[in-house]
């Protein structure tokens, strides 16, 4: 009571409610529930009053709200008065998640799930009002329908919110969604654990927590072994999820303990997944460990090499093409399995058919790849040795003939290609392509704009 007055008598003292345009917005909020919870605490003590208490605090709300809109001049009278049964109703909401009784917590998590489903700030005040704790205390339920309102709940808490995003983790969702997997929870539970994960993940401060909790191999599991329902997303959301925590170099290790690479390098193919798996695979290459895993994987070098030639898939190329420069520039000793590999040709064609951001990986890597014949590792910002210029033209030379010829080759065999055409239509003979056909590039733009180059 002596904290309400003083907030009261400061409100007064500065003039009416101009003290409030110094105040943040979500300043202003606490001190609006700090009223509020003024009345909830006289109505504590006394129960009889309780419907004319909280008329009082409604009333007292609404008269807050109409001072402070229009101060700020944002805010017309008649929408300040909606504001007081939406809060009224997330105030209500809240206080049944704080009860004892199951079915309304049940009811309750249900109605935090349908209005913090597309409104943000209902979603900011509902975990101001303190939400969030016991929907997390409601994982521990042994009601599989209980688990999966309260997850589905802080699902939509999250959307959009880092602040939630971290209350959420803080309160130890991660470690109550991991005990539920290990009780052997139904298919649709783990699909929401998974999706929570996802959405947790997103936030920098959660990915070290989250990786190093033990839900990496879940997710590696999930997205090995997806819900067959047909309406799953669980395949795509545990990659999504994946992709969240190998940005982090601390998870690092613990993916590559999970098999990620391998369990990646074997769906190259699937092109449902396998642009964001390239994109893992270059997320893995940030420490040494994780180029090592990569390289050593089976037929790492062969899969990569063949995805160069999907001209179908430009930002695959793109990333692919990345993993192998990189791999190349910091580990030299697997630069001949590239070669071996067929790498060479690959590279020509792509930096002359691929995208701009292709053809420049694909002509640096070819650089890298012919830089250093004796195993010796050449630094490209570095001025080679006076001795060594001599050989270094001869590879630009044998380079550029080799450039030279397979764009004759590609032109010829365009050629030949457009006179079966035209031979298979009937076309007349003027209708064929004269002898110097133009090639073109295609003009799909980047998808992997955030790698380096």
């Amino acid at each position: 009571m002596a904290k309400c007055a003083g907030i009261e008598a400061a409100v007064i003292a500065a003039g009416g409610f101009r003290l409030w345009s110094l105040f943040s917005a979500a300043a202003i909020r606490r001190k609006i529930l700090e009223r509020l919870l003024c009345g909830v605490s006289r109505t504590k003590r006394r129960p009889m009053a309780s419907e004319p208490m909280k008329k009082v605090g409604s009333e007292r709300l609404l008269e807050l709200l109409m001072a402070e809109g229009l101060e700020s001049g944002s805010d017309e009278p008649s929408e300040v008065k909606k504001k007081v049964p939406i809060f009224d109703e997330l105030l209500s909401v809240v206080t049944m998640l704080q009860g004892d009784d199951d079915g309304r917590r049940k009811s309750a998590a249900i109605d935090v799930r349908r209005l913090a489903k597309d409104d943000t700030k209902s979603r900011e005040t509902l975990a101001m009002l303190g939400s969030i704790p016991p929907l997390v205390g409601m994982l521990d339920s042994d009601d599989p329908e209980t688990q999966i309102v309260s997850l589905y709940a802080l699902l939509n808490l999250v959307i959009g919110n880092d602040s939630n995003k971290a209350a959420i983790v803080n309160a130890g969702a991660v470690q109550k969604m991991l005990r539920l997997i290990e009780s052997q929870c139904s298919p649709p539970v783990s699909d929401v654990i998974v999706a929570n994960f996802l959405g947790l993940s997103a936030l920098d401060s959660n990915k070290p927590i989250i990786g190093s909790s033990g839900a990496i191999p879940f997710l590696v599991s999930t997205f090995q072994n997806p819900n067959p329902n047909p309406n799953s997303t669980s395949r795509q959301d545990a990659l999504k999820a994946l992709f969240n925590l190998s940005i982090s170099p601390s998870n690092i290790p613990n993916l590559i303990a999970a098999n990620l690479p391998q369990c990646l390098l074997s769906i190259i193919g699937d092109m449902e997944v396998s642009d964001r798996a390239l994109a893992v695979l270059a997320n893995l290459l940030s420490t040494s460990h994780g180029r090592r895993a990569v390289s050593r994987s089976g037929n790492a070098f062969p899969i990569l090499i063949d995805v160069l030639y999907w001209c179908d898939s430009p930002a695959c190329q793109e990333k692919a093409v990345y993993i192998l420069m990189i791999i190349a520039y910091m580990r030299h000793t697997d630069r001949t399995a590239m070669i071996e590999s067929g790498i060479i040709s690959s590279l020509l064609e792509l930096t002359l058919l691929g995208t701009p951001l292709a053809e420049k990986r694909a002509s640096r890597l070819l650089e890298i790849l012919t830089m250093d014949k004796g195993g010796k590792h050449v630094s490209p910002t570095i001025k080679s040795e006076p001795l060594d210029w001599k050989r270094r033209v001869r590879n630009e030379v044998r380079v550029s003939e080799e450039r030279k010829a397979l764009r004759c080759l590609v032109e010829q065999s365009l050629q030949c290609n457009m006179l079966r055409i035209v031979h298979r239509a009937n076309l007349p003979s003027h209708s064929a392509p004269s002898d110097r056909f133009p090639t073109m590039a295609p003009t799909s733009s980047s998808s992997s704009k955030s790698l380096p180059f």
